[in-house]
């Protein structure tokens, strides 16, 4: 008899997700709850960036300020709920004391672009805007701000006006090149 099991979304301080993820797990397995909340998840994707010049790829929270736990509903009840909900940093569950399963396919839809991502691993972080103002970073024109006239997701190109002895000049340069102004 596999009992049905259904996701619940937790509202939580954003940024303490992955903390509070593990202090959960503690809990479960200190008063032996793991049969009753099977998973527990910081829905996150990876996307990469460029430091120093260097590719390095991060993982970038989906939803701050959310963890999504997999319980089955009829073993998720007062003291579980109760002992999650009073957590330091956990505000509350979605339906406070009653907790609201998510839709499967809102569920699925959340945990599918958690498995996407883990394939691709080429994911853009922001999407780069044409009329953006950018720094380069890499090759000859490394410290150079231009404004972008094309993107091209596909070629994961970018098309920009770099100001050279005051005359602009268009450069073709990769997603990896350059770097936003902040």
């Amino acid at each position: 008899m596999d009992e049905v099991k259904k996701w619940y979304s937790l509202r939580v301080i954003s940024g303490k997700e992955r903390k509070i993820k593990e202090r959960i797990e503690l809990e479960l397995q200190r008063n032996k709850w793991t049969d009753f909340v099977t998973q527990i998840l910081v829905p996150s994707e990876k996307v990469y960036k460029i430091r120093n010049g260097k590719k390095v790829i991060l993982e970038r929270n989906i939803l701050p300020g959310y963890i999504l736990i997999e319980a089955d509903p009829k073993k998720l009840s007062g003291e579980i709920i109760t002992t999650i909900a009073n957590m330091p940093n956990v505000i509350h569950f979605l339906g406070k004391n009653n907790p609201i399963p998510m839709q499967p396919s809102e569920a699925n839809r959340m945990l599918g672009r958690v498995d996407d991502s883990q394939e691709i691993g080429e994911a853009m972080i922001e999407p780069y805007i044409e009329g953006e103002t950018i720094k380069i970073i890499d090759g000859p024109f490394k410290d150079f701000v231009g404004d972008i006239k094309e993107v091209n997701e596909e070629k994961k190109k970018l098309t920009v006006i770099v100001k050279i002895f005051g005359r602009g000049t268009e450069v073709e340069l990769n997603f990896m090149q350059v770097e936003k102004q902040s």
